[in-house]
């Protein structure tokens, strides 16, 4: 296992590689060229430079989160053979810089959903959260407006501008997309890629979707277990796998998270662990990565990886906003690296527990 945090880059990130390493149980950088539009090729010397950035700090890049996908390519429409091919060049070029790791969604129009990102927690500090009452009352159109005074004056992931202008367009490429297609489509595309993917050997690891239902009658597929499954047994091939997110599962609470993992063994290959507190069942926020903090037993989930032999990069995620930081919603400094410490004595206590 190796700890890891997400990076935006210098330019985006309001933390810096310097306090990363600082935190001393990160070892490892998960990032993205945070300025590239979906469809388009990476250079491989961009790779190059960002790749070397990451290493003059001391730290290795362990992987990049995301290689974002056309939504030509999600909806089965338009040019999506020219941007899978494009894809498959920047697949190249990030294996011929020895990257083997991409995380990736398949989530039509939203990456994710909250409807707040500054929810005040009893303890002062400011979390993520979604209520499904507020997503009901609300127009998809008007989404980015109604959290966009709490980005601190960030760029969040998935929620850029340019791309949330374009909703009611996105809305209509969708309108005669169903989950069935939708499977369809993303098995195309995989098919599609997994020639490269073998002959680099990067493992392309799959997001869930956040949260685990539809939202504004969007079509959700990779919310549970059995549709993982399905995934997997449709593209038979193990660098077709999963990033197991716990607070992205964990939103539907009929999910067994620990149960997930054990069944997943040999196709997990990234982890987001976080923990979740819940109001009720479609009225969450985000909470300390601590498990009595939330509603999730983060022992058991650290130990069902351990179980499957996990051996990938793992990443605290959406941290709350603690001690008067202001930057990203969910990925300051502070409480992601509270989050890490916590969850490399977890993995210690595991690891030295099962030598006795």
């Amino acid at each position: 296992m190796e700890m890891t945090m997400r990076w935006y880059g210098s330019k985006w990130d309001t933390v810096t590689l310097k306090q990363i390493r600082q935190t001393r149980y990160v070892t490892g950088i998960i990032t993205t060229l945070y300025d590239t539009v979906p469809g388009e090729v990476w250079p491989r010397e961009r790779i190059r430079a960002m790749k070397e950035e990451v290493e003059a700090a001391g730290l290795h890049l362990a992987g990049i989160e995301s290689v974002n996908i056309h939504d030509d390519i999600k909806a089965g429409k338009g040019d999506r053979d020219r941007y899978i091919d494009n894809y498959i060049q920047t697949l190249e070029n990030l294996g011929k810089e020895d990257i083997h790791l991409v995380c990736y969604n398949f989530m039509p129009v939203f990456d994710w959903t909250r409807t707040e990102l500054a929810r005040l927690r009893p303890d002062g500090s400011t979390v993520l959260a979604y209520t499904q009452q507020a997503v009901d009352a609300l127009d998809p159109e008007t989404m980015f407006t109604s959290i966009s005074g709490d980005m601190n004056g960030s760029v969040m992931p998935g929620w850029e501008p340019e791309r949330l202008a374009r909703v009611k367009e996105l809305f209509d490429l969708y309108r005669d997309v169903d989950s069935e297609a939708l499977f369809a489509n993303l098995k195309y595309f995989l098919e599609k890629i997994m020639p490269v993917c073998r002959e680099y050997d990067i493992n392309m690891a799959i997001h869930p979707d956040d949260p685990a239902w539809s939202v504004f009658g969007l079509p959700r597929i990779i919310t549970n277990q059995e549709n993982i499954q399905r995934m997997m047994k449709m593209v038979d091939d193990p660098h077709n796998g999963v990033t197991f997110c716990s607070g992205s599962y964990g939103t539907n609470r009929k999910n067994d998270l620990p149960a997930m993992i054990r069944s997943l063994k040999g196709r997990v290959h990234f982890a987001h662990v976080r923990n979740l507190y819940f109001h009720s069942d479609d009225n969450f926020e985000e909470a300390a990565h601590l498990s009595e903090d939330g509603s999730f037993d983060m022992y058991e989930i650290m130990k069902a990886l351990y179980d499957i032999g996990f051996e990938g990069p793992i990443r605290p995620d959406h941290g709350r906003m603690i001690w008067d930081e202001v930057a990203m919603p969910g990925y300051g400094l502070y409480d992601r690296a509270l989050g890490a410490a916590y969850l490399c004595g977890l993995w210690e206590s595991i690891r030295k527990g099962d030598r006795k």
